[in-house]
């Protein structure tokens, strides 16, 4: 289960050892004091004998977790975990998935996944994991739950529309790719990236030199719908494939290594074709960076619903025993120097994902159809009522938003001023 996805980060992945650059803090005495006092009695009074290790990681991940929603304390175990989900290799069940209120909502399974074949759907809120309640549980203990052996099997509480059903689920080894291509229309390109790992600029920029091996693009819709966010170097890539210069993102901390900034590259895999981004709620983080930026430099028609709001950096620092933090050290500012933090992308246009179907004409009458109407005048057969037939685009069925981008690009060289 690739659970990088569901926390919704951007991530920094330098083996950034903030504290040892910090100042020297005298240790407040009766604090401690309070501490040692606290850990003693839960060691000799709490109802199950806990060990010293044991209490010392739940009084660190409190530590961490009462910080924000996205900081954690992460033990060497959970670490080497983490460090598994990055490369988008990992034994599961293939769910992207992300927190809401407290509750673990199923965004999307991947494509092919044993979660995908069992029927796990979007929307889906996950209850329990073998049995075990998780409502109160942070992501790297859940991380402890679903993973296991490949073969070995798990079961899913699932609530779907006020009802509970449950799922038997053979894990296995899945290979996420995050970039996913085809064509559109005869010269429209698609592409879906869903989730920003380390490898997914050069994901994205082997996509488009493929496609555009194959013919000319003349548009390209770029889908981070539903993408909660990932690795900040995966989305500042994408990006560099769309400009030849100017400021992606700049982020800004307390710490001096939390400010940085990235600036494109003069080489562009992609030269100057249309472009609409698709972005919807479930778009956070990395998603955002990507929609902001090329928003700010009017490099594409950003299409959709307003996205997520989460617009901090989080950094893993190793610690000396094996353990890190997973820390938020900076916000994120788009080019234009706009935080989206708590707020959001508003699409140029807004687009809602909507259910739609085509409405019945029961009586039509064409010109041809009336009794010593003229000829065409250009020799063009006659085309009656009878020979008009009412349908509508499966893709507009399917997916509205998606329809409603492709109409746009194709409409795009009637609308450019010559």
């Amino acid at each position: 289960m690739n659970w990088l996805k569901q926390s919704m980060l951007v991530i920094t992945l330098f083996p950034v050892a903030l504290i040892s650059h910090a100042k020297e803090v005298t240790v407040p005495l009766p604090e401690i004091q309070a501490f040692v006092e606290s850990f003693e009695t839960i060691s000799q009074g709490y109802v199950t004998e806990l060990s010293d290790k044991d209490i010392l990681n739940k009084a660190l991940k409190g530590m961490v977790s009462a910080l924000d929603p996205h900081s954690e304390y992460l033990t060497r175990e959970e670490m080497d975990e983490f460090s598994k989900m990055t490369s988008g290799k990992y034994a599961g069940v293939g769910v992207e998935v992300e927190m809401r209120r407290g509750r673990l909502i199923v965004v999307t399974p991947i494509d092919n996944s044993p979660a995908a074949k069992a029927g796990i759907l979007p929307g889906d809120h996950i209850l329990r994991i073998d049995g075990t309640l998780i409502n109160d549980m942070g992501l790297q203990e859940i991380i402890m739950l679903i993973r296991g052996e490949a073969g070995s099997e798990i079961q899913l509480t699932i609530e779907r529309s006020d009802e509970i059903q449950e799922f038997a689920i053979e894990r296995k080894i899945v290979q996420s790719s995050s970039v996913s291509h085809k064509w559109l229309d005869s010269d429209v390109a698609y592409v879906r990236i869903t989730q920003f790992q380390g490898s997914t600029g050069k994901e994205f920029e082997k996509a488009l030199t493929n496609m555009q091996k194959q013919r000319t693009l003349q548009g390209l819709v770029l889908d981070l719908r539903n993408n909660p966010g990932g690795v900040l170097q995966g989305a500042v890539s994408v990006v560099d494939a769309f400009l030849s210069e100017g400021l992606i993102v700049y982020t800004d901390g307390r710490h001096e290594m939390s400010k940085t900034q990235f600036n494109a590259n003069k080489s562009q895999a992609l030269g100057p074709v249309p472009v609409v981004v698709l972005v919807n709620s479930g778009s956070a983080s990395a998603s955002e960076i990507v929609a902001g930026a090329l928003q700010d430099h009017k490099r594409a028609v950003i299409m959709g619903s307003e996205t997520f709001g989460k617009g901090s950096v989080q950094t893993v620092i190793p610690l000396s025993d094996g353990s890190a933090m997973k820390l938020t050290t900076a916000l994120y500012f788009t080019p234009n120097g706009r935080s989206i933090q708590a707020q959001g992308i508003v699409p140029d246009m807004l687009v809602p994902q909507a259910d739609i179907a085509l409405r019945k004409i029961d009586f039509l009458v064409k010109e041809a159809d009336l009794r010593g109407h003229l000829a065409n005048g250009k020799g063009g057969a006659d085309k009656n009522s009878i020979q008009v037939e009412e349908t509508l685009d499966d893709l507009a069925i399917d997916d509205f938003q998606l329809f409603q981008a492709l109409s746009v690009l194709k409409a795009f060289p009637k609308l450019a001023i010559q």
